[in-house]
């Protein structure tokens, strides 16, 4: 069956719902068809769910997170992000597959072995049936491993001594007080949380999940977003071999190049229409993130840095046929647009329409091209 990657892009937009189905879609709706949302700038998640709804109601977030519908903790690539509960064990049993923090390298810059594993009893003692604030929750582990080395780190906003805790589904985030984050543990807050499954089992659940996203893609799109590459190959090809024998996966080319899709969506991929309408996403979005910003297909080639920016900020984009076309930004009642010189024909109509539904009324409107 030929695929071609303007119909992949055009299958992919719809599976991420930006075309804005008239359904109720909610916000567990959206975190649990994109494998999870980016968290680490809160504003952009609330956004990126936004895009995906024909209307967005105010504080749905937050409602879902304390309905326990969502629940925030670091994972894929170690950053935060918004999970449904059924969706977490398995992102996080390969998160924990990683093994980072015990790496001669990221015990130099943050705690030893013997350090980690006192701050895991500790903070396990602690969150038994509550939630802590970042300042409580340091001062319970600094009072039980009688290291006050460990202050500096327990009070980062980084949280890179608590990710491994996290990975290993031993904490997450609490409800707010207030302005403050709280911790807790997921055995204790979420009804009837599983545990970790085994990281072959977790496989199994999330290389489809994923394809199911950001498919057709290589097996080491799917390594660089769960983990920046570091899962072992041997692994990987096993999962890939065992799902595809059993026709779960399927291996497929997208002109030419060699990918793998979900093995009963493979005739919807290469069938799906053109999806012509202009989409204006939110900084890290996950559209963006999911195949990664190498990816020359999406962004163009000698793209890259006008999307993937210092200190890992990843802009908001101009989406049109599936395809970065460009970048844009918001000040005040302004929108300013930058297209792309080789995709500069985007309809300006629909570019000036989701200008409006971003930033509410009739924004000014600047587009350049470049």
């Amino acid at each position: 069956m030929i695929i071609t990657w303007d119909r992949a892009f055009a299958w992919r937009m719809r599976r991420h719902l930006l075309d804005r189905p008239a359904r109720g879609t909610s916000a567990v709706d959206v975190a649990h068809r994109l494998c999870g949302v980016q968290a680490q700038v809160a504003s952009s998640a609330e956004q990126a769910i936004a895009a995906r709804q024909a209307t967005a109601p105010a504080g749905q977030v937050a409602q879902a997170l304390r309905d326990r519908k969502l629940v925030k903790t670091w994972a894929m690539r170690g950053t935060l992000h918004l999970l449904t509960p059924a969706d977490t064990p398995a992102l996080l049993a390969l998160m924990a597959a990683t093994k980072t923090w015990e790496k001669p390298v990221w015990q130099r810059n943050f705690v030893t072995a013997a350090q980690l594993a006192a701050i895991t009893e500790a903070a396990w003692t602690a969150l038994d049936g509550a939630a802590l604030t970042r300042e409580q929750l340091s001062q319970a582990v600094l009072e039980r491993s009688s290291d006050p080395s460990l202050a500096e780190h327990l009070a980062s906003g980084w949280g890179a001594v608590l990710k491994p805790l996290a990975y290993q589904g031993l904490l997450v985030y609490g409800p707010s007080d207030g302005s403050r984050v709280t911790f807790t543990r997921p055995d204790t807050y979420l009804d009837g949380w599983p545990g970790l499954p085994d990281t072959a089992e977790a496989a199994r659940v999330a290389i489809p999940a994923y394809l199911g996203a950001y498919g057709p893609a290589a097996p080491e799109a799917f390594n660089q977003w769960i983990a920046r590459g570091v899962l072992r190959k041997t692994d990987l090809k096993k999962w890939y071999a065992d799902l595809t024998a059993d026709g779960v996966i399927a291996a497929v080319e997208v002109d030419g190049t060699p990918a793998y899709a979900v093995a009963d969506q493979v005739d919807a991929i290469a069938s799906a229409k053109p999806f012509d309408e202009v989409r204006l996403l939110p900084a890290f979005d996950q559209y963006v993130l999911g195949p990664g910003t190498q990816d020359e297909r999406l962004i163009g080639p000698g793209r890259r840095a006008e999307v993937s920016k210092a200190a890992g900020w990843i802009s908001p984009v101009v989406i049109h046929r599936g395809r970065v076309a460009g970048v844009w930004d918001t000040d005040g009642d302004t929108v300013s647009v930058r297209l792309f010189q080789e995709r500069s024909a985007v309809p300006r109509k629909q570019i000036e329409a989701e200008a409006a539904r971003i930033a509410g009324g009739t924004p000014k409107v600047e587009i350049a091209v470049g």
